[in-house]
């Protein structure tokens, strides 16, 4: 699929979100868990592609775990053991924006994590997989791909647009320079972690409407398909004049600017 125009990708993506809305009810009609990893470089895209799909879900349903940097007690324990914590329960979704590879990339890469700590990572991680895998959870590990010149442009990007900026941190920075480092670091990780009951999948994100579709579509292909009837509602008139907001007490409306 070429460039698309965005008009072109929001009828396509509206597609895919309403059969996203039939893995939903299938899910919770069987009862399934599942998980999605998302991970890759820096600016590839893992949280436009992540509200894609959670945008058009219940989010008592479809849960997004984005966890931020371990504090001082989670540092203690099990590696792992945070991550559980989010894992889905039956007919749930849990969506992982980074995920227990941050111990293979950022934490290697950058120095937060020992040689002996990720070699102990790289042993364990297929086996905790294989853990969630047998016990019934459907688990799904994507790699969002992005060429370093368009890295570079969408680093630029948010550096002057203010209601971006938040995305970029001292870590971004630094990472800037260590581009060649976290390919070495994803390839070792790929050769220890890509297991037939957990498989990693690469998408290719330089452009990133087509990397969404691209994405959500082989996740849906993956998955049974099987539909489950919608419940149906029926909304008779009301058998009275519509009725107005009416406010008394003390509480009053705010007075609008537009």
């Amino acid at each position: 699929m070429g460039k698309l125009k965005r008009k072109e990708y929001e009828e396509e993506l509206g597609k895919l979100q309403v059969e996203l809305n039939h893995m939903a009810r299938w899910l919770q009609h069987a009862g399934k868990r599942l998980v999605v990893v998302f991970e890759g470089r820096d600016t590839a895209g893992k949280g436009g592609a992540i509200n894609a799909i959670a945008d058009c879900l219940s989010p008592r349903q479809c849960h997004v775990a984005a966890l931020a940097k371990p504090s001082e007690r989670e540092a203690g324990q099990w590696y792992f053991q945070r991550y559980v914590a989010h894992l889905p329960s039956a007919g749930e979704i849990t969506l992982f924006d980074r995920s227990w590879y941050n111990r293979a990339g950022v934490e290697k890469v950058m120095g937060f994590a020992t040689p002996a700590q990720v070699a102990s990572f790289l042993k364990q991680a297929p086996v905790f997989e294989r853990q969630l895998v047998d016990d019934g959870i459907l688990l799904f590990k994507y790699w969002l791909a992005v060429d370093q010149q368009e890295q570079e442009e969408r680093f630029a990007e948010r550096a002057e647009d203010p209601v971006k900026r938040w995305k970029l941190s001292p870590i971004d920075l630094k990472a800037r320079e260590k581009y060649a480092e976290y390919g070495r670091a994803r390839d070792l990780m790929f050769k220890a972690t890509h297991h037939r009951w957990a498989p990693w999948h690469v998408v290719d994100f330089n452009d990133q409407k087509v990397g969404r579709l691209n994405l959500i579509r082989h996740l849906l292909d993956a998955l049974p398909d099987q539909k489950v009837p919608e419940s149906t509602f029926s909304f008779p008139p009301l058998g009275t004049k519509p009725g107005k907001e009416r406010y008394t007490g003390p509480v009053k409306p705010i007075k609008g600017r537009y």
